[in-house]
């Protein structure tokens, strides 16, 4: 039986992305017969952006390694130790938006970014251009990616509120976003 219920827990952030006004759409769960690495997905955006044009994917990677030395780890301690915090998740929060024919400039847009994110979400911010023929100009699209580790202990021990920082962040990255979106789609 496994010690933490991974599952469960993506199913409570979902509950708790909701409580943060976030909209879920879908998730998705995936296992690689291999190495038995698993992803779990989940698509959301901020409330008031349902139809468009933000999107974010949230991202889940658990490595069996991880988890298997994780439940050693809690399997040797004493009846009520807390494990020590030495194993952790990845977490990737993913923005999108569609090609933006008025593309910000991406150090500024990563400057400014870097603000609003903070410590607790660093960002990453890159650009695609896309070219569909040789003749036209490119269509811009941003990707913007932040990086959270979830430990795994404090999953274990039940903190109740893991992770409000980072959504109350993404929250605030994503209303940053749809704030400038419109000059950037239509260069109002």
């Amino acid at each position: 039986m496994a010690v933490i219920d991974v599952a469960g827990f993506v199913a409570e952030q979902k509950e708790h992305a909701i409580t943060h006004g976030f909209h879920v759409h879908d998730e998705r769960h995936f296992v690689e017969t291999y190495s038995l690495r698993q992803a779990w997905e989940v698509d959301l955006h901020p409330e008031e952006a349902c139809g468009g044009p933000l999107d974010i994917h949230l991202a889940l990677e658990v490595d069996p390694r991880v988890l298997l030395s994780f439940e050693d780890l809690v399997l040797e301690l004493d009846e009520g130790a807390d494990p020590p915090d030495l194993h952790q998740f990845q977490l990737h929060f993913s923005w999108s938006l569609p090609p933006l024919p008025h593309s910000p400039d991406l150090l500024v847009l990563a400057t400014e970014l870097a603000g609003v994110g903070g410590t607790e979400l660093p960002l990453e911010v890159s650009a695609i251009d896309s070219f569909a023929t040789v003749t036209d100009a490119p269509d811009r699209s941003i990707g913007i990616v932040g990086r959270v580790e979830v430990s795994l202990t404090e999953v274990y021990v039940g903190e109740r509120e893991l992770l409000c920082t980072e959504l109350d962040r993404a929250m605030d990255v994503s209303r940053w976003l749809l704030e400038r979106s419109e000059a950037w789609l239509d260069g109002a």
